[in-house]
């Protein structure tokens, strides 16, 4: 499957360094870190929000949980919630539902890197497919999607029964 030509023209446009890979589907974070035999805290999920009336995009590693109320003291925000699917599809017309890529300025949007994924030396995240993930390093990803870095998440409760 060729990569998403939006995607395409904005990476080669930059000169990105990135390699693509393809797998079986996978559609969490954490299946996609396990069909690229990488540790969850590489694999990075774009959560997208909405919040004083806009909408934002949060780049998180995929072992995390978003901190609502650590998210609205560190963006300023008096009310955030998670954009519904309908207003992702709206959003990102040309993904599948839930593997947007983490480039706000494609679609219009800010992007937050959280603080723990900022340090790591790769990132990988979904190329708009459930099949395809892009791999870079953490300062090309910074240099392209010129996010803020801010600490956004918690880690999930353990359950137990």
């Amino acid at each position: 499957m060729p990569l998403n030509e939006r995607l395409r023209t904005f990476l080669d446009s930059n000169h990105a360094e990135f390699t693509l890979t393809t797998h079986s589907k996978a559609f969490t974070a954490r299946e996609v870190a396990l069909a690229e035999r990488l540790p969850p805290r590489e694999v990075a999920k774009s959560v997208v929000l909405f919040g004083d009336a806009e909408y934002h995009i949060l780049v998180i590693p995929a072992s995390k949980l978003v901190d609502f109320q650590e998210l609205r003291q560190a963006l300023g925000l008096s009310q955030a919630r998670l954009a519904t699917e309908d207003e992702i599809g709206r959003l990102f017309p040309d993904c599948e539902l839930g593997a947007m890529p983490p480039f706000g300025s494609l679609y219009g949007l800010p992007v937050y890197l959280d603080a723990s994924l900022a340090g790591e030396p790769i990132i990988a995240f979904n190329a708009g497919t459930h099949l395809e993930v892009i791999h870079m390093p953490t300062a090309e990803f910074r240099r392209l999607a010129t996010p803020v870095i801010v600490s956004l998440v918690r880690e999930p409760a353990l359950h137990h029964w």
